[in-house]
């Protein structure tokens, strides 16, 4: 039977675009399964706030009555206006091994695209590429943490047959706790210069005033990654709705500021999770009947963390501010039942991080893939 391609229009449309990973991958270990409502709530376009800057198009793949495949084509406007392209973007893909459909999928999301005035199909990012993004290429024997997708090997086969090529490679880097003496000496000596002679320290975010510290977050990542490959500004809608995410996971422990000491100026920062996906592996896609008490008791279950942000300002970077995140997480995982997770991810072209991560003795663990072909 041919494939056809459908977009998605009615509840029961949407329901089998979350339902389909579920079948794909049940039997694979290392896919840890979404919270179904939760995705149902980040797919609705009138709550997610990427709509209020971008648009998007659901699309199903059917064979012989049969969801085998589905996808999505965006237009992220605030990436297009700051970066000056006229990029359109593919994002959740999940499909059978079956060439047919992947080239069908591709060519449905290209089809939306071209009226829009795109030039490029660049993904897969499910709809901005600080949430999951890139295609598994290597680490598949390894659980995903916290935002980050699982793909079997073929994915990456598909792709690719359907004349998608390489544009960045993002990297996942593994630290431990117990590596502390793989780190490089300067590191420490970095870190306490920071504040004894640059007058910087570093405090906790706090939850009763997390959406405050969102704002100089942000300050400090469209300073910092204002060069990134992929970057576009935060909004005020991106940071309520980021805020409103980070509060599941919020752990005071892990959530920094850095800030100079004469006036408050922030110059630094770092976000950096429990790995949810610990708890969600146990929930199986839902909050009944049990779900709800995995979630209740999340920091008795999650012994990994994810390091998602980390920056600071470039006219910052020589005073050791870096090196005094990387202590404080060090710290941290030495008291806290997380002793050790990824960090990530990192462009491939990001030299300064990845040095650093070398410095801290960690290793690659996982690379993701973006891809891109012309429209």
């Amino acid at each position: 039977m041919a494939v056809e391609i459908r977009s998605v229009r009615t509840a029961r449309d949407l329901k089998r675009f979350i339902d389909l990973p579920f079948r794909l991958h049940a039997n694979h270990p290392q896919w840890v399964p979404p919270l179904k409502l939760e995705r149902r709530l980040f797919l609705n376009r009138r709550l997610n706030a990427f709509f209020s800057h971008g648009e998007a198009e659901y699309f199903l793949a059917w064979r012989d009555r049969r969801v085998v495949g589905r996808i999505t084509a965006q237009v992220n406007h605030a990436f297009n206006e700051h970066q000056e392209k006229n990029w359109g973007w593919f994002g959740f893909l999940e499909l059978e091994d079956d060439q047919e459909v992947a080239d069908a999928l591709f060519e449905a999301a290209a089809a939306w695209l071209r009226p829009h005035g795109m030039e490029r199909i660049v993904g897969p990012a499910d709809f901005a590429m600080n949430n999951e993004s890139g295609i598994l290429i290597e680490g598949f024997d390894l659980r995903p943490m916290i935002v980050q997708p699982w793909h079997p090997p073929y994915y990456r086969v598909l792709v690719e047959r359907a004349g998608m090529t390489k544009a960045m490679d993002l990297f996942m880097w593994n630290l431990e706790v117990t590596g502390r003496d793989k780190v490089l000496p300067v590191i420490w000596e970095l870190a306490e210069k920071a504040q004894t002679e640059h007058g910087i320290r570093v405090r906790p975010m706090r939850r009763w005033q997390l959406r405050k510290d969102m704002d100089k977050f942000a300050e400090v990542y469209n300073s910092a990654w204002s060069e990134n490959w992929d970057f576009v500004p935060y909004s005020k809608k991106d940071l309520d709705a980021l805020a409103q995410e980070l509060h599941l996971a919020f752990d005071k422990h892990w959530f920094m500021i850095a800030e100079r000491e004469d006036n408050g100026e922030v110059v630094g920062m770092a976000i950096t999770v429990p790995d949810l996906n610990q708890v969600l592996a146990k929930m199986n896609g839902k909050l009944l009947p049990f779900g709800w008490w995995y979630l209740l008791n999340k920091s008795r279950l999650t012994d990994r963390v994810r390091v998602g942000f980390l920056g600071v300002k470039p006219e910052y970077r020589h005073t050791g501010v870096a090196a005094r995140l990387y202590q404080l997480h060090f710290d941290a995982a030495e008291a806290r039942p997380q002793d050790g997770g990824e960090m990530g991810w990192i462009l491939e072209t990001n030299t300064a991080m990845n040095r650093g991560m070398e410095a801290m003795g960690g290793r690659i663990v996982k690379r993701y893939r973006i891809y891109e072909r012309g429209l």
